[in-house]
């Protein structure tokens, strides 16, 4: 049970770092970014196709990240350059990705069995897979975490809140409202393309299909975080998307060792969203009920 748990943990640090790309598109900008979809298997991608070529595992990394900005920065230019709605802009973009994602990697699943992966230097130490991803995953996660603690306290990342928050103030204040959107869309899917790469070097293999309902994962954990541990800061919002991944994921541990098929798990994901983001609803009509009763 105790290494369910930590494969569970592991695993959602690495999740962890999506989560936070979508939260900077579904909170900060108030936009649902489907790009997410193909992003993270672009980045699976790109790092198997790289490391089974015997590249360095952290400069595919590197790479995956890359070509996770020009997905998101195709997406912003599909949105503000040719104003196609948000929504559409994402599902063109994950649409091509597909067949991008199918060209990078030649064939639908590239496994990565003994290869050098980033984890490989703490498994020779004699760590185990979920020890070592464990390890990359909380610094990662930090990094990641510190990094955008720090980029969103600048005049430029405060520029990106303000468009989130109301475009037209933003612009009355001089602020390049479009290319704000941009720079949030390109930041947050190379986040989940950085994701992505780390994953598909966990799992040992990367698949055209990985990407699928990772969007639903996604706000799966924003959600739960934000519900959990509270969002009074941004510095805590940060902490509560993270420790929200890591819940969801040992969820669904949990489910699954309790007996749940396998392929009920998005059926589950898409109920535990549709009821978190129905919680304020929920809590108000309990408290109506409540007054109603007091009152009689």
């Amino acid at each position: 049970m105790l290494e369910i748990l930590i494969g569970a943990v592991a695993l959602g640090l690495l999740w962890a770092v999506m989560a936070l790309g979508v939260y900077i598109t579904y909170r900060i900008l108030d936009v649902a970014d489907l790009t997410v979809e193909g992003t993270i298997a672009l980045g699976g991608a790109v790092a198997a196709r790289m490391i089974s070529a015997n590249m360095n595992p952290w400069l595919s990394v590197l790479c995956a990240t890359i070509a996770g900005l020009l997905a998101g920065l195709c997406t912003g230019l599909l949105h503000t350059k040719l104003r196609i709605p948000a929504l559409l802009s994402g599902i063109l973009t994950m649409i091509a990705l597909y067949s991008i994602n199918l060209r990078v990697m030649g064939k639908s699943n590239v496994p990565l069995l003994r290869v050098e992966t980033v984890f490989s230097p703490l498994q020779r130490m004699g760590l185990s897979t979920s020890i070592s991803s464990l390890i990359v995953g909380t610094v990662t996660v930090i990094v990641v975490a510190v990094a955008l603690y720090w980029f969103f306290g600048t005049e430029l990342g405060n520029a990106i809140r303000a468009t989130g928050n109301n475009q037209n103030m933003a612009r009355a204040q001089g602020i390049n409202t479009s290319n704000m959107v941009i720079l949030g869309l390109v930041l947050s899917n190379g986040l989940v393309a950085l994701s992505g790469a780390l994953i598909a070097q966990y799992q040992s293999f990367s698949d055209v299909q990985m990407g699928t309902g990772s969007i639903v994962i996604g706000l799966a954990s924003l959600i739960i975080g934000e519900v959990l541990f509270g969002t009074r800061t941004f510095k805590r919002t940060l902490v509560s998307v993270s420790l929200g991944a890591i819940i969801y994921r040992i969820i669904i541990a949990l489910v699954l060792k309790a007996g749940m098929d396998a392929n009920d798990l998005k059926l589950f994901t898409a109920i535990t969203v549709a009821f978190c983001l129905s919680t304020p609803m929920i809590k108000g009509w309990l408290d109506a009920r409540k007054k109603n009763a007091a009152a009689r």
